[in-house]
C-alpha cells in the first residue's frame, strides 16, 4: 500500500460521487485515478468533467484495474451488495456509500467477506467524521453534560409527490427510513454506544409503497431513549439535541454539522464552529486513506459490527411496517 498517495476509483457516476469528487480535492495525498459505472459513456461524460484519466463501463473492469486501491462505491443502495463483493473478490479495498445495503443479511455477507480476505471495508457515514460531531464525541467521552439520558435527532426533506423517484420507488430501496432516518439512527448508535433494547415506530406508507415520514423511539437499558423522525415528504429543521444529567448539547442541522454547541449546568455555553471549505466529505476519506496506511482493515469510527447492528436496526423497524423490499427475498 502507498505510504503518501492513495489511488481512488470511482463506483457509480452520479451525483453523490460527483460531491464526494469534489471533496477529493481538499484531501491531500488522495489521487483519483479511474471511474466506473453500467453505461461506458456515462463513465467517460464523469472521467471528463472531473479530469479522471480512465473510465469503464463495468465494476469488473474496474476492480481489475491493478493501479487502483481503493474504490469508493456510490452507486444505489439496491446495488451495492453484488458491486462490493465484486471489488473484493479483486482484492480492492472499499468505501461504500450509506446506507451499507438493503438488510443485514447483505451487510453480514459482504462484512464476512472482507474478513476472509483481509481487506479494508467501511460504510461511508460522513458525518460521524466531521469536525463538529467528533468535538461531541470528545465531549460526550469526558462526561461534560452527565450521564446521557435523552436524545432527539430528525432528518426530513420534501421532494414534492415524484412517484417515478427513486426515493418513492420500492424496487430501489425507497423511503424515508432508508435514505434520510438512517442518519438519525446512525447518531443514536453513536451517542448510546449500541443498539435499543425496545423499538416503538410508526410511518406513513405512501401510495407508493415505501414510508414517507417515520417517528422512531427507542428504548436502552436504564431507561435512556432517543426519539428520532424523518420523512422525504416533509420539510424538517433537522437538529440533533443530547441531554445528560447536567447539561446538553445542541448541533444544528446536524448531519451537515458545521457547528455544536455544549452547554453545562452553571457554566458558559461552549461553541465549536468548523468553516472549512469542504461538503464534509473529505473527512471520511481521510479515515479512509489513514486506515490503509496503517494496514487497519476496518474504521474504529464506524466499525463494521456496528454497520451490521445497525441494518439490524433497519430490519426490525421495517418489519413492524411491513415493509420489504425484493431484496429481502424470503429473509
Amino acid at each position: 500500500m502507498s505510504k503518501q498517495t492513495i489511488k481512488w476509483g470511482i463506483l457509480g457516476p452520479g451525483g453523490i460521487s460527483s460531491t464526494f469528487v469534489k471533496d477529493l480535492a481538499y484531501t491531500a495525498g488522495a489521487e483519483l485515478i479511474a471511474v466506473g459505472g453500467r453505461s461506458l459513456e456515462k463513465a467517460e461524460r464523469f472521467a471528463k468533467e472531473y479530469h479522471i484519466p480512465r473510465a469503464y463501463g463495468s465494476v469488473e473492469q474496474l476492480a481489475w484495474d491493478a493501479d487502483v486501491e481503493i474504490v469508493y462505491v456510490g452507486t444505489l443502495h439496491p446495488a451495492h451488495k453484488e458491486n462490493v463483493l465484486a471489488l473484493l473478490r479483486a482484492g480492492k479495498a472499499v468505501l461504500c456509500e450509506k446506507p451499507f445495503c438493503m438488510n443485514a443479511a447483505e451487510a453480514k455477507e459482504m462484512i464476512t467477506l472482507a474478513g476472509e480476505s483481509r481487506i479494508f471495508l467501511m460504510e461511508a457515514m460522513w458525518t460521524r467524521y466531521l469536525p463538529p460531531i467528533r468535538k461531541v464525541r470528545e465531549w460526550l467521552a469526558e462526561g461534560r453534560i452527565g450521564e446521557v439520558r435523552m436524545l432527539k435527532a430528525d432528518f426530513g426533506f420534501n421532494i414534492g409527490w415524484q412517484p417515478e423517484s427513486r426515493l418513492l420507488d420500492p424496487a430501489l430501496g425507497g423511503g424515508a427510513l432508508m435514505d434520510a432516518g438512517i442518519y438519525p439512527v446512525s447518531f443514536a448508535s453513536m451517542v448510546f454506544g449500541g443498539q435499543p433494547a425496545k423499538i416503538m415506530s410508526s410511518a406513513r406508507i405512501g401510495e407508493t409503497g415505501v414510508d414517507e415520514q417515520f417517528s422512531l423511539l427507542f428504548e436502552y437499558e436504564g431507561g435512556r431513549t432517543a426519539a428520532l423522525n424523518g420523512a422525504v415528504q416533509l420539510g424538517m429543521v433537522n437538529d440533533a439535541y443530547i441531554y445528560g444529567t447536567n447539561g446538553y448539547i445542541h448541533v444544528p442541522n446536524f448531519l451537515f454539522g458545521k457547528s455544536a454547541s455544549l452547554h453545562v449546568a452553571k457554566e458558559e455555553p461552549v461553541a465549536y464552529e468548523d468553516d472549512r471549505p469542504s461538503n464534509g466529505y473529505a473527512f471520511e476519506a481521510e479515515e479512509a486513506m489513514a486506515c490503509l496506511r496503517e494496514g487497519r482493515l476496518e474504521s474504529a469510527v464506524m466499525p463494521l459490527q456496528e454497520t451490521l447492528d445497525i441494518m439490524t436496526t433497519l430490519d426490525e423497524i421495517r418489519r413492524q411496517w411491513g415493509l420489504r423490499y425484493p431484496a429481502d427475498g424470503l429473509v
